[in-house]
């Protein structure tokens, strides 16, 4: 009877141990099939097979956290570089240390670049805006010239010339024909008289 027992448990151990054994190895094999993603690719292929909105949205985020860089059609990898907007080429899907110092060198020109960029505009903008009140300034200096020019400037009164007869003798220059007038016509009038007697009115009779 002890005998029937004892078979028993050991049959009985010896079913669960294959059970593990075979346990594990199922899990191990379903490990090995379950690798992880080699790049960014890859990892968002995994994502899009999750359950729920939530836990694809959290895992695409790790995916942009793990790997830094885009397969590129012909083979390679692109790096995107958001400070600089500009896309740089890499050997995988993560920058390697020299291919980081590059592109933070490329940065640091960028940066040199944008200074020297900013100062030109600056000094152009100030430069127009000197121009600009120069020009302002000589407007007004021509504005005022063009107003002191349209004051009118006080003009004598003309005296009132005297007709040929009323001219004093002081105004005439003696043997001007102006002055010499008065007197020709004068005579002119005795010589009519003296030629053309006024006849005399018939006397009435009474």
């Amino acid at each position: 009877m002890s005998s029937v027992i004892a078979l028993r448990r050991a049959a009985l151990l010896l079913v669960a141990a294959a059970g593990f054994f075979l346990l594990t190895h199922a899990h191990a094999q379903a490990q090995w099939w379950k690798r992880a993603p080699v790049d960014f690719e890859e990892c968002a292929d995994a994502a899009e097979k999750a359950a729920t909105k939530s836990e694809k949205t959290s895992a695409l985020a790790d995916c942009n956290a793990k790997f830094a860089g885009r397969r590129k059609a012909g083979g390679g990898y692109s790096y995107y570089d958001f400070l600089q907007d500009r896309t740089f080429d890499i050997a995988g899907p993560n920058p390697t240390p020299d291919e980081q110092k590059k592109i933070d060198a490329a940065y640091t020109a960028y940066l040199a670049k944008e200074r020297r960029s900013n100062e030109a505009a600056e000094a152009a903008a100030r430069q127009q805006r000197e121009q600009q009140e120069l020009q302002a300034r000589q407007l007004q200096q021509v504005a005022l010239r063009t107003d002191v020019a349209r004051v009118p400037v006080p003009v004598e009164r003309p005296k009132v010339q005297q007709t040929v007869g009323q001219r004093s003798k002081g105004a005439c220059t003696k043997g001007s024909f102006s002055c010499e007038w008065p007197r020709l016509s004068e005579s002119l009038n005795d010589l009519k008289k003296l030629f053309n007697p006024t006849p005399s009115k018939p006397a009435k009779k009474g």
